[in-house]
């Protein structure tokens, strides 16, 4: 019977594709599913063999801390360098979309809170 192991909903591609590789290197068959047309399903990778769920999690847990120390040093040396983005240059690069963010936000919260106030006048 074929076993859930690795969800692909929101994962880089990057990593979607070393997780494909990693399980084709060790020869462990497993299978993907989509998200479906509407984007509801679970997209994942399921395991064809039960019996090798606990290689294949051992194999992606020392992937995934593998994984966070490279990305981590990546950020740094971004940072480090001044080329990670800030708020301001998303200000920068789209202040219509801020400006429209912003107001959207006052919407919702004068909204939320009229009530209340018509409530203690």
């Amino acid at each position: 019977m074929a076993k859930f192991l690795f969800s692909l909903r929101n994962v880089p591609d990057d990593e979607a594709e070393e997780v494909r590789a990693l399980l084709s290197a060790n020869d462990i068959p497993f299978y993907e599913t989509s998200a479906g047309n509407w984007g509801i399903s679970t997209p994942a990778i399921w395991l064809e063999d039960e019996a090798e769920s606990e290689r294949a999690r051992r194999l992606i847990s020392d992937y995934q801390v593998e994984r966070a120390k490279t990305q981590r040093a990546a950020y740094e040396q971004m940072r480090s360098e001044g080329k990670t983005k800030t708020l301001f240059d998303a200000v920068k690069e789209q202040p219509l979309r801020v400006v429209f963010l912003v107001l959207f936000i006052g919407l919702i919260l004068y909204f939320t809170v009229k009530p209340f106030l018509d409530l203690a006048g």
